[in-house]
């Protein structure tokens, strides 16, 4: 059935086939709110709950107006960005029950050894990224208890000393919030300071649920719902672009996604900074809340698909682009979400460790030609694009690698990190 247990983010099962699905009429409170929204009505916390409990014929309809809106939005193009994630340490010290990626006291025990990039290995795969096509590198990490605030000014810098044209797409509201609090400067200040060094935008990740009831479970110690939503309103007032994400299907419930949509659009309204809506289905296989028994395993993939296309209804006229990530999803999940109204497959990302180190099995990277069957049976046109959805034309140049900021570097930034040092150091 739609709700098959079978099929969990980032599992090799293949998912329930939803779309096409039975054309019926329907009746009830979600026909309500969808003829609401044919006559131009906005969704609220209410409507956008009753859309999430779509059923059979409903669930069609649904995916059937988020295909229409995303027709209207951006047409019949389906758009990739050629990039590289360099996840730069897996050391930290925060408690974030759901990561499976993060060396710390409460997953030291988990798969994966703890490690440090330096700085040259970071400018190291960024040339690598240059040399095979890519135009972005993203960068995230832990936050790993000898980092000041500079060095994600460093890090910045580095990637484009090495590559100059390269977009770097990088840090979270997290690592931005402990960065100026760390140098005791005001977000709009250090925002300033990282796009001065080469940042060029932000991923939305570290938002999770954007609801404290949630969080206080997720992520007690992280950034609360106004943090995160401070950090990104001070990145668009410096001209940084950003996304939202959404992790759903751990502890939460529908009125939460609810409730993370209207607050992440009453921003979009203000500031018009966010490129994309990107929900990241949550891999509970190695996530410490799933463990514990804490938490469910994921949303189902009828949940998967309606949160898509929710959110392209929510987001009308104010975000163009809902991207399905391919890493959490699978191709064939990927392929039917685009006919719920996602238009964008994300990145080729080249090495993904996260979703992977919580227990996904979708692989590390796609190519053009892994795109192209993807969705070519669906008649879309494949093309490549920016970070910021500009057409990407041509091959960066690649500059010689200095070697001048790496010489300053603690000789800790040059080594793995051992197991008891991680766990010392989340003690404290």
């Amino acid at each position: 059935g739609e709700d098959n247990t079978a099929w969990y983010s980032g599992a090799s099962n293949p998912p329930p086939i939803l779309l096409p699905g039975t054309t019926a009429p329907i009746r009830g409170a979600v026909a309500e709110v969808i003829d609401g929204v044919r006559a131009g009505q906005e969704v609220g916390v209410d409507e956008i709950v009753t859309l999430f409990g779509a059923r059979g014929p409903e669930v069609t309809a649904v995916a059937a107006l988020a295909d229409e809106l995303r027709r209207e939005a951006v047409g019949d193009t389906a758009t990739w960005v050629h990039n590289r994630n360099i996840n730069y340490t897996n050391v930290c010290t925060f408690k974030c029950t759901f990561c499976g990626f993060a060396k710390g006291k409460l997953s030291h025990n988990l798969r994966g050894t703890p490690y440090l990039l330096t700085l040259e290995e970071i400018q190291q795969r960024a040339i690598e990224a240059a040399q095979l096509g890519a135009t972005e590198v993203t960068l995230q990490g832990g936050i790993h208890p000898s980092f000041d605030g500079d060095y994600y000014i460093e890090v910045a810098r580095a990637v484009k000393e090495a590559v100059p044209g390269m977009h770097v797409h990088g840090f979270t509201a997290l690592e931005v919030h402990e960065g100026a609090k760390r140098l005791g400067v005001d977000l709009v200040e250090y925002l300033t300071m990282l796009k001065d060094a080469g940042l060029a935008s932000l991923p939305g990740t570290a938002a999770e649920i954007l609801d404290d009831e949630i969080r206080a479970v997720l992520c007690p110690d992280k950034v609360t719902t106004d943090e995160w939503l401070d950090v990104h309103e001070a990145a668009h007032s410096v001209g940084l672009g950003s996304n939202i994400t959404i992790m759903a299907g751990s502890v939460e419930n529908p009125v939460h996604w609810a409730r993370h949509m209207v607050r992440t659009r009453s921003l979009q309204k203000r500031t018009g900074g966010f490129t994309e809506f990107i929900p990241l289905p949550f891999v509970h296989m190695a996530a410490p809340v799933y463990l514990y028994k804490r938490a469910r395993r994921g949303m189902t993939f009828r949940e998967t698909l309606l949160m898509h296309a929710v959110g392209r209804i929510a987001y009308r006229g104010l975000i163009d682009n809902v991207q399905v990530s391919w890493v959490k999803i699978g191709i064939e999940g990927a392929r039917q979400i685009l006919m719920a109204g996602a238009n964008d497959l994300g990145g080729t990302l080249m090495d993904e460790n996260i979703s992977r180190a919580a227990g996904a099995s979708h692989g590390q990277g796609l190519t053009e030609a892994d795109f192209r069957n993807l969705v070519d049976p669906l008649g879309r046109t494949l093309q490549q694009r920016t970070t910021s959805y500009g057409r990407a034309d041509g091959k960066l140049d690649v500059a010689e690698v200095t070697r001048q900021r790496v010489d300053g570097l603690k000789e800790s930034r040059r080594k793995l990190i051992p197991v008891e040092y991680v766990v010392a150091a989340s003690n404290k």
